[in-house]
């Protein structure tokens, strides 16, 4: 194991460092989402155009 790490670490860093992006990517998505901002960055409810990704709580 420590053989196929030391022939392939600059592979393994960069694997590292796109799953981390993808995680950190997700969270904020995850925390827009909680929060009631919509995909286009502002509030949902706030918005005055049809927005389909706005759930209709009504």
């Amino acid at each position: 194991m420590i053989q196929f790490l030391r022939e392939n670490i600059a592979t393994v860093i960069v694997l590292a460092v796109l799953a981390l992006a993808v995680a950190l990517a997700i969270g904020k998505m995850v925390k827009d989402r909680k929060n009631g901002i919509g995909p286009c960055g502002q509030r949902c409810e706030d918005c005055a155009r049809e927005c389909p990704h706005a759930k209709n709580e009504e």
